[in-house]
């Protein structure tokens, strides 16, 4: 018996859908994660302390203040000026107001009460104390009017 040759083309896999579904998954898994890249800024190296601990509960109306130092790659410090950092985005603490204001005229508008929205600070260990204070009491003043603050820090490792 005679068997006819054919030219058998392999078969390929339609590797798109597949890569869809990555996508998607990748699109998920980004859109369920909370990000905290505002708590995470490497400009600012919080002081240490023993009494130090996260908030048992997330706090739900909040918003982070980072204020440090521009820093290079060695944490040694390039500017002796303390900054507020917002993203990319630096402002000093004379030209906070303005920022402040917007976001408490944000809470306003949502419909938020002041007593319950909490300012988390996260300042620099070699911030002075008294910028931190003038900063608390520029959240205090007429238009702008922030009750509670809450200072971050990180804390001592106990050693053995």
């Amino acid at each position: 018996m005679k068997f006819k040759q054919t030219n058998v083309t392999p078969i390929e896999l339609d590797m798109t859908p597949m890569i869809d579904v990555v996508f998607q998954l990748i699109t998920f898994f980004m859109l369920i994660n909370k990000f905290e890249q505002a708590e995470a800024d490497e400009r600012v190296t919080l002081p240490k302390d023993q009494l130090a601990s996260p908030p048992a509960v997330h706090r739900q109306n909040a918003f982070l203040l980072n204020f440090g130092y521009m820093r290079d790659k060695d944490g040694k410090i390039l500017d002796t000026t303390p900054y507020f950092f917002f993203g990319d985005e630096k402002i000093e603490l004379a030209a906070l107001r303005p920022r402040l204001r917007q976001e408490s005229q944000y809470f306003e508008t949502i419909g938020t009460d002041f007593a319950e929205i909490t300012v988390e600070i996260r300042a620099d260990a070699d911030v002075p104390t008294g910028l931190v204070q003038e900063l608390i009491q520029m959240c205090q003043e007429e238009g702008i009017a922030f009750q509670r603050f809450a200072l971050k820090a990180t804390q001592k490792a106990t050693e053995y």
